[in-house]
């Protein structure tokens, strides 16, 4: 089982990719600006690293919603966010709301 130092790590390290994927312009597979979905995934990142400190797990349905979301509008190009939520799936178990 992940430590909550692991699983705080993983979450701040998708927050930082998201904000530096905010800095360097990505645009969206739609040729649109990404930064708005960006700003809702670092907004869900918050609030689900706080959750799951204090359940010591990563809600198997936010995870699941999230990872298939972003696969809907970030580019192939842009493996870095879907690794950094494959960190924070690999830092703690992922259970049933």
């Amino acid at each position: 089982m992940a430590t909550t130092a692991e699983l705080g790590s993983a979450f701040d390290a998708a927050i930082k990719q998201t904000r530096k994927s905010i800095k360097d312009g990505m645009i969206a597979v739609g040729g649109e600006p990404a930064t708005p979905y960006l700003e809702k995934l670092e907004k869900e990142l918050k609030v689900e690293r706080k959750n799951a400190l204090e359940r010591g797990a990563v809600d198997r349905e936010w995870f699941q919603k999230t990872v298939r979301w972003l696969i809907e509008w970030a580019p192939e190009t842009e493996a870095a966010l879907i690794a950094a939520l494959g960190r924070i799936a690999r830092a703690a178990p992922i259970t049933q709301p």
